[in-house]
């Protein structure tokens, strides 16, 4: 009893963030990571699966796509866009059903390991070498301990030791892709120790479709090291401990090689002096003429991640989970001349319990704080008036409590409530007072309801927030020393969402029809005053989004399986006034898995609606001054594919190859460039609505001992 409970500790401590379930994953999930526990559970009445429908991508669904990164490995998942915002700085934002990218919040094992400013760069730098599962929850309140995730969370799922085992995969490709990968894990002659060690290396190269000499995809390289610990102290108490560092560098622009020869002289030509011309004829699809620093955009981003958990059983029906974790984020970035150093640092703890009241009734509850402080500087804004540093304080405390109640065998229920005292405080001196101090109070509720041994409905419905803190990244326009940058925030952001999911498992044939609709209030959005001055305000009115979607998986054979989806978006004008970059409207997709004993090929293919640029305020030109040079205001429909193949040369190695974007599509090639200019002559480089990144053709050889 005692084990089985310890280890109903550690599954809860492990998923409680996204208490997670899809059709086809949730058997093998629960093996891997219970080892029998879960009959035990469902013999106690202490878990029946789970109720809340959230997605689950497993390691093998990783490894299909190639997917080195977070942002892969989730980008186009039902009723997930990662946006690239930016074509020199690469930044991307992980949006769920149709919210906006600071409305996610990433999750590492369940606990906060990201801090606000993380949401913006390196996040393509989080690694899948030793993910076990990524876990996506979406709306408003998915999470008990993440209120402030509107959109939703993604739980990154650390793999665990069962076994002694090195693993090593190295790639290369086009457009210089480099890809090392290493995982080693251990357990103790007593296997009462566990340690999963990892690394990743990666690295791409800069795009230049049109060659006018200014990158459209950005060079990236990043490090990624890791260690998790788990460790029984006796049979009533267990111990997690998990490190990380990672450091992301990115650098867009001037090709190098081209019109500058390293990184470094592309930033020291820094003179303050601008040309008279960026581009021959004031035309962005000529030839760069301009000095390097004036379209250079360099981030380096050093990140250190921890956290340490206890698991105890306290009796045969409570268990226990204190937690803390820690994130350190640093910034060191050069924007056109613009310097701009950042140091976010997060604390997070939480005590959580889990009692067994009846065989209906599971209760969790606890209460959990959390603290960060930013700090950014830049020098070439200290001086100009109308700047205000984005510098804050946050602190949030809660208590939260989950009633799971059974009361029949084919329905199920839970219901929650999170109360938080969330202060927010822009520090800079001429923004005096704290900004936000408010009482929030957060419900939501999950039920599921079996219709039959192969229909199941699941409605959820519950409330978030979010504090409007860091935008220093969401709109160029700010990063112009001749007018600096306001703040008029006073309120946290409000949703409320619900979602209905429909499913149905007949063993071959699966499939998931589900609508979501979200309303925010107070939705922060960068505005400009009547001077022209960037302000980050508050919208008056709600921001609402409706989502639908679709999903399907049938096993057409043993060897070969089928998947399809298709999404609609339907955003309101105020939700579409907020964004910077157009998002996904209407989406389809199509995967084939063909596998043998020794052969296994994986094709996606992706299919985009068209949309109307001008529903979310485009306005450019490709000649400076010139208004019958209008960019496109209308976005055509594409698709994008990909194909993976790979062969066991033994039971040890595998050898691999594919090619992403197969044919080559991307705005660039159909005539339009993301640079612009807009119509006061200002140069910009985020008229952006589809594909940056051209084919690349890849090979890689795995081993494992």
């Amino acid at each position: 009893m005692k084990h089985s409970i310890l280890a109903a500790a550690i599954l809860s401590a492990l998923t409680f963030s996204a208490q997670a379930e899809t059709t086809a994953t949730d058997d093998e999930i629960e093996k891997i990571e219970v080892r029998g526990v879960r009959q035990k559970l469902q013999q106690d009445g202490r878990l029946k699966d789970v109720i809340q429908k959230t997605e689950v991508l497993d390691e093998l669904m990783i490894q299909n796509k190639n997917a080195l990164s977070l942002t892969d490995a989730i980008n186009n998942e039902p009723g997930v866009n990662v946006s690239n915002e930016c074509s020199m700085c690469g930044v991307k934002r992980i949006m769920l059903n149709g919210m906006k990218g600071e409305h996610t919040t990433i999750l590492v094992d369940g606990l906060p390991t990201h801090t606000m400013i993380s949401g913006y760069y390196a996040v393509d730098a989080i690694s899948t070498t030793g993910v076990d599962r990524i876990e996506i929850a979406r709306g408003a309140g998915a999470s008990l301990i993440a209120p402030e995730a509107i959109g939703g969370t993604v739980n990154v799922v650390t793999k665990q030791a069962y076994e002694n085992e090195v693993s090593v995969d190295i790639a290369k490709g086009s457009h210089d892709f480099t890809a090392m990968k290493g995982m080693a894990t251990g357990i103790s002659d007593d296997g009462k120790t566990g340690i999963t060690l990892i690394g990743q290396y990666d690295k791409q190269d800069q795009e230049d479709h049109d060659d006018n000499g200014v990158s459209e995809a950005p060079f990236q390289e990043n490090y990624t090291v890791s260690s998790l610990v788990s460790h029984d102290l006796n049979d009533t108490n267990n111990i997690h401990l998990r490190v990380a560092k990672v450091r992301s560098e990115i650098f867009g622009g001037p090709v190098i090689g081209d019109n500058v020869g390293s990184i470094q002289e592309a930033i020291s030509s820094y003179d303050g002096v601008e040309s008279d011309s960026l581009f021959v004829g004031d035309d962005v699809r000529n030839e760069y003429i301009g000095k390097a620093w004036e379209t250079t955009e360099w981030i380096e981003t050093n990140r250190d991640e921890a956290y340490i958990k206890l698991l105890s059983e306290l009796s045969d029906y409570t268990t226990s989970e204190f937690a803390v974790s820690y994130a350190r984020h640093e910034q060191d970035s050069f924007y056109e001349g613009i310097d701009y150093r950042a140091k976010d640092t997060m604390y997070y703890a939480r005590a959580k319990f889990d009692t067994e009241l009846t065989d209906n009734h599971f209760l969790t509850y606890g209460a959990d704080i959390r603290t960060e402080e930013m700090r950014s500087h830049t020098d070439a804004l200290h001086d100009v008036e109308a700047y205000v540093s984005d510098s804050f304080d946050y602190d949030v405390k809660g208590v939260f409590i989950q009633d799971t109640w059974t009361p029949t065998d084919d329905i199920e229920i839970a219901m929650a409530l999170r109360v938080d005292k969330v202060t927010a405080d822009f520090v800079d001196d001429k923004k005096p007072g704290t900004e936000i101090d408010e009482t929030f109070i957060a419900p939501r509720v999950d039920m599921r309801y079996f219709h039959s041994d192969t229909w199941t409905s699941r409605l959820s419905a519950g409330r978030g927030y979010r504090a409007p803190l860091s935008f220093f990244e969401t709109d160029h326009g700010i990063l112009d020393s001749e007018k600096g940058y306001l703040i008029d925030v006073d309120s946290l952001e409000e949703s409320l969402s619900a979602n209905y999911a429909l499913s149905y498992d007949a063993g071959t044939l699966t499939g998931t029809f589900s609508v979501a609709h979200s309303n925010v209030q107070n939705l922060a959005s960068l505005q400009e005053t009547d001077d022209g001055v960037p302000i980050l305000t508050q919208l008056d009115e709600d921001a609402s989004v409706t989502t639908v979607d679709i999903v399907a998986g049938y096993s057409l054979t043993d060897e070969l399986t089928i998947n399809a989806s298709a999404e609609y978006f339907d955003y309101n004008d105020v939700f579409r006034s907020s964004y910077s970059i157009a998002p996904v409207e209407t989406r389809a997709g199509i995967e084939l898995e063909w596998k043998t004993d020794d052969f296994t090929v994986f094709w996606n293919t992706t299919w985009f609606g068209e949309r109307d640029l001008t529903d979310y305020g485009y306005e450019g030109y490709d000649i400076k001054g010139d208004p019958s040079s209008l960019k496109s205001q209308d976005a055509p429909a594409f698709t994008v594919s990909d194909v993976k193949v790979q062969y066991s040369l033994t039971d040890q190695i595998k050898v691999y190859g594919g090619l992403s974007n197969i044919f080559n599509y991307t705005q660039i090639e159909e005539g339009e460039s993301p640079l612009f200019y807009d119509a006061d002559g200002g140069y910009d480089v985020a008229y952006i609505y589809g594909p940056l990144h051209g084919r690349e053709f890849y090979v890689g050889i795995e081993g494992k001992l």
